[in-house]
């Protein structure tokens, strides 16, 4: 069974928690991504997806005046290297994630995306299985 070592992408665009939330909404289009991890010297602090930028940023307050602190997701859920791809979607799964930052050794080594999942052939249940549940439809309040 293969691991995440074997699929994950490994250059990877972040910023660190002093940079501005500018600085992460280009850096999202620049590389086409719909996440940046937050490092700090090496170790992974947090993230900001997308949506965070839309609802902790731009709904509640004024986007040029906040830090990646602000509006990140600390302690993001992570795998490691070794991981195995099952063992990463169902993790996904479980909470709800598209992407997911490896980590090793306290570091920040990669991040695994369903799509990383869903184009290798070998992966492609795993990748099905993790976006099914991970798109489920919210229940009305």
């Amino acid at each position: 069974m293969g691991q995440l070592k074997d699929i994950m992408t490994q250059q990877i665009a972040y910023v660190t928690p002093q940079d501005n939330v500018y600085e992460v909404a280009n850096l999202m289009k620049q590389h086409n991504v719909g996440m940046i991890p937050v490092v700090e010297n090496g170790a992974l602090q947090g993230v900001i997806t997308d949506r965070d930028l839309v609802l902790r940023c731009i709904a509640e307050r004024q986007p040029n005046s906040l830090k990646a602190s602000d509006v990140m997701t600390g302690n993001p859920v992570t795998g490691n290297p070794d991981m195995s791809v099952a063992e990463a979607s169902q993790l996904m799964s479980q909470h709800q994630i598209r992407r997911l930052p490896v980590v090793e050794n306290g570091q920040m080594v990669g991040v695994v995306a369903i799509g990383d999942m869903a184009v290798r052939d070998t992966f492609s249940d795993q990748a099905g299985q993790a976006l099914s549940n991970i798109s489920e439809p919210s229940q009305p309040q």
